[in-house]
């Protein structure tokens, strides 16, 4: 009994100054992590490496500079249909400005009793004009899907070339919106026996 004592204390020693050593560590580390995000932010700033917030940048540099103010660009909007439905622009027409971001809606209501796929293909007047008429968002981009009586409004943003000659003034943008496919068998049968 009396070895085990002094083997206990040296224990209590030992177990101690480790105790003492995983602290100074722990210290260190969390120091380290501390001082990591500014010593971090010097080094981007030093070798100009990943800078998320410039310093220069001022809200009058961020404005889109591609706008030609100088001229006004009338757009005409078109809508034609081959089917039993209601297709229309929500405007008739509207002035931009060349570069200017624009979004029109177009409405579209499927008149018949079942589910209809279909497709809306754009045309432009004058033709040269197609290639100024820069759409980034348009319903027209992939086939839509519309049940029975739904009605829905479809986006189309777009903005026009600055570089588009200066003696075009006007433009018109037309769309056909036409039936994909047909009307599915299986609907019809069902139609047919629930009357």
């Amino acid at each position: 009994m009396l070895q085990d004592e002094p083997d206990a204390g040296g224990r209590r020693k030992l177990n101690a100054k480790m105790l003492g050593k995983l602290l100074v560590i722990a210290v260190l580390m969390f120091g380290f992590g501390y001082a990591l995000v500014p010593v971090y932010k010097q080094i981007c700033e030093l070798t100009g490496v990943n800078i998320l917030t410039p310093k220069d940048i001022s809200v009058k540099e961020i404005s889109n500079s591609q706008i030609d103010r100088s001229r006004e660009v009338t757009i005409e909007f078109d809508a034609n249909t081959q089917g039993p439905w209601r297709f229309r622009p929500t405007v008739a027409s509207m002035k931009v400005h060349p570069g200017e971001m624009t979004q029109v809606v177009y409405e579209v209501v499927n008149k018949q009793a079942y589910k209809m796929d279909a497709q809306a293909i754009p045309s432009y007047a004058p033709q040269q004009a197609s290639g100024y008429f820069k759409k980034m968002e348009c319903f027209c981009f992939k086939q839509q899907t519309l049940g029975p009586n739904e009605a829905r409004q479809m986006p189309v943003v777009f903005y026009i070339d600055p570089a588009l000659p200066k003696d075009v003034k006007t433009i018109t943008l037309s769309y056909t919106f036409f039936e994909v496919g047909g009307k599915p068998q299986a609907a019809a049968g069902e139609g047919q026996g629930k009357s």
